[in-house]
């Protein structure tokens, strides 16, 4: 057994879709989440920057002893994730990896949609995931910058939303796509109007549920699992580098329960 926490980092809020995935998958374990709630959003980056974000992330989450790091972010995963792994010296997971393999096995006719920050998409990592899974596929990629300040604003059920949506998602309506990613760890938000948006024929694929699944496989795989199923576990700690009031606010709406023990981070120049 391993009773070291694990290490989730993301952009800011996000992230909590996976940290949600991670606490159901394994509720043994304990967890230290850092959003980079000042320096949030990511996908406007340059790739240096995001780099250079993600080595600071890695180095905070180090002081805290992690066992494996999870990169609850689809930008630091697309374009940074093996300089994290250097600085971390632990596992790394990132979520490019789980997403592309959720959508190759549930995409019928190979038509693939990614949606995602500029960064994101412009990294091509998505289409390079897919491409190596299956050949065939086609994979037609949009940005949609403006869905991370309507999820954090909890504007995601709102007219303001699905006009955005109508607007980003119009390409890939007319592609014909049969599955879209959702390449961003906060647009599961957005999910019921996306949803809407591209119609009942169309898959969403959520890379959280297979990031957990991955975790959890490779935590039994190494005999590093904190404690049996349902043992009990120290509690989660949350590190934001901007005020924590607004983060416990979203972070509420995000789990659907109160989230205490939040901290300020310091990473910038550590």
């Amino acid at each position: 057994m391993d009773r070291r926490p694990i290490g989730v980092f993301d952009s800011g809020v996000g992230g909590l879709t996976v940290f949600k995935e991670l606490e159901a998958a394994l509720p043994a374990e304990c967890f230290v989440y850092l959003g980079d709630t000042a320096r949030v959003p990511y996908g406007t980056k340059s790739p240096e920057t995001v780099s250079r974000y993600g080595i600071e992330a890695a180095r905070f989450l180090k002081k805290h002893d992690v066992k494996m790091l999870v990169v609850a972010c689809n930008t630091v995963s697309a374009v940074a994730v093996d300089a994290v792994a250097e600085e971390a010296r632990v596992p790394v997971i990132g979520v490019i990896l789980p997403g592309a393999r959720r959508a190759v096995s549930l995409s019928q006719r190979g038509r693939i949609g990614v949606i995602g920050t500029r960064a994101t998409v412009a990294s091509e990592a998505y289409p390079r995931a897919i491409l190596a899974l299956r050949e065939d596929a086609e994979v037609f990629s949009q940005p949609c910058p403006l869905f991370v300040p309507l999820a954090e604003e909890g504007w995601t059920d709102n007219d303001v939303a699905r006009r955005v949506a109508e607007t980003y998602l119009a390409s890939l309506k007319e592609a014909g796509v049969d599955t879209v990613v959702l390449g961003c760890t906060h647009y599961p938000l957005l999910a019921g109007t996306i949803a809407e948006v591209m119609g009942p024929d169309v898959t969403l694929v959520d890379s959280a549920g297979a990031v957990a699944a991955e975790v959890k496989e490779w935590l039994a795989r190494e005999q590093a699992l904190a404690a049996p199923e349902g043992g009990s576990r120290p509690a989660d700690r949350f590190y934001v580098t901007d005020s924590p009031a607004p983060f416990a606010s979203v972070a509420e709406r995000f789990l659907g329960r109160s989230v205490s023990l939040i901290g300020r981070a310091r990473v910038a120049g550590e």
